[in-house]
């Protein structure tokens, strides 16, 4: 079957997990994503739980990927990059600012012998200002970026989610940049340009209206654990059989069915509650009441009762609920792949889902250097070419 992004080359010199993350999109949904590692590996091989010498979160993010070595500090390392750049549509990098015009990689570079080239460049701070020469891990955009500062209880410290949610986001936006400059290249005479995304910009854009709000009424939107500041209901109640669910009851009308279900007339009936304006204003009456109506019911019949009357629902699921429930089965969300030694693993389905060319899984992730000679070969290098950046550890 045909996917979308076939006959689309990318070059990946990113490492970690910004720039291998948006790779991973475009391998999915068939571009040839040759991955550029130091000779040594990706450190993201040994991050986390290893399996046969290799991490298993690697089988996840560079799946579909070819792996060449290349070190990238030799002057004939990089000059195989450019020559792989030539014909290449995508350049993903994730290095400090400067670091790639430092070895004639920069964009203005490839672009002299590629003029259709775009590059998505992914860092802390982004190309420019005053701390683009600053490091930058997803951690500290989502700092920066406003996402830690709301995140957790009003009595205790930020928190963070126990993700990389900061890199996932610049990806994701690198991913968007990219598609977008490849349809202004096709429409407007060929020419690539640069996709500058910065980990703390990405984060901060999820930010809703925070701004505004600290602008106009110079009210920061603090940390509330579990709700939704001035969207009620919507927050996480406690189940008789000690489990949590999630009400998102905040349409007016769903308010309304959700009180009844709870035998609750006299709220669903309320003038003052008719709609989120109100109810915000009465926040903690409305949770207590939905606190003691949840307390009264196991989890799973409160899902059941929640459901019947079209109330917004949802355990909080470990990865232990998702991996048997049957929605993420039936959307092929589990997928069960075998690594080259033969063991099973599930691993994440595709997203998003295409209906008439869909991503896939191919392959778990190559072995560092698995295509470095056949790519190279493909490129013009001789057999005599590539033993000689061996022995001259180019590659």
């Amino acid at each position: 079957m045909t996917k979308p992004l076939e006959g689309l080359k990318v070059i990946e010199l990113g490492q970690l997990i910004a720039g291998p993350f948006a790779g991973k999109f475009f391998a999915e949904f068939g571009a040839e994503v040759i991955k550029i590692e130091p000779p040594k590996g990706d450190p993201l091989r040994n991050w986390r739980k290893v399996h046969q010498g290799t991490s298993l979160w690697w089988h996840v993010q560079n799946r579909n990927k070819k792996s060449v070595t290349v070190n990238l500090r030799t002057a004939e390392g990089q000059g195989i990059v450019r020559r792989l750049a030539k014909d290449a549509d995508v350049v993903i990098e994730n290095f400090r600012p400067g670091t790639l015009e430092k070895w004639g990689l920069g964009y203005e570079q490839l672009a002299a012998q590629n003029a259709g080239i775009v590059m998505l460049r992914l860092s802390g701070f982004g190309q420019t200002g005053p701390y683009r020469d600053q490091a930058g891990f997803g951690a500290i955009g989502e700092s920066m970026g406003g996402l830690r500062y709301v995140t957790g209880f009003p009595d205790r410290p930020p928190v963070r989610p126990n993700l990389s949610i900061g890199d996932a986001l610049a990806a994701l936006h690198g991913v968007i940049g990219v598609l977008m400059a490849l349809r202004h290249r096709g429409t407007h005479g060929g020419r690539g340009q640069v996709v500058d995304v910065a980990l703390y910009e990405a984060v901060f854009n999820m930010m809703e209206g925070a701004l505004p709000e600290y602008d106009v009424f110079k009210e920061l939107r603090e940390r509330t654990g579990s709700n939704l500041t001035g969207i009620v209901p919507s927050n996480t109640y406690l189940t008789r059989d000690g489990q949590h669910v999630v009400i998102g009851a905040n349409a007016d009308s769903i308010f309304k069915r959700l009180m009844n279900v709870m035998e609750r007339a006299d709220l669903a009936g309320d003038p003052a509650l008719s709609d989120n304006a109100g109810r915000a204003r009465r926040a903690e009456e409305l949770d207590r009441a939905i606190g003691e109506w949840t307390a009264r019911h196991d989890a799973e019949d409160l899902v059941r009762i929640l459901n019947d009357a079209q109330v917004p629902n949802g355990k909080i699921y470990s990865m232990a609920d998702i991996v048997g429930d049957a929605q993420y089965l039936a959307r092929e969300m589990i997928r069960e792949v075998r690594l080259k030694d033969g063991t099973p693993i599930k691993v994440p389905g595709v997203v998003p889902k295409l209906s008439d060319t869909p991503g896939d899984i191919d392959s778990v992730g190559p072995e560092l250097g698995e295509h470095t000679a056949t790519v190279l070969a493909a490129h013009g290098y001789s057999k005599k070419d590539i033993a000689g950046f061996r022995e001259r550890k180019a590659i």
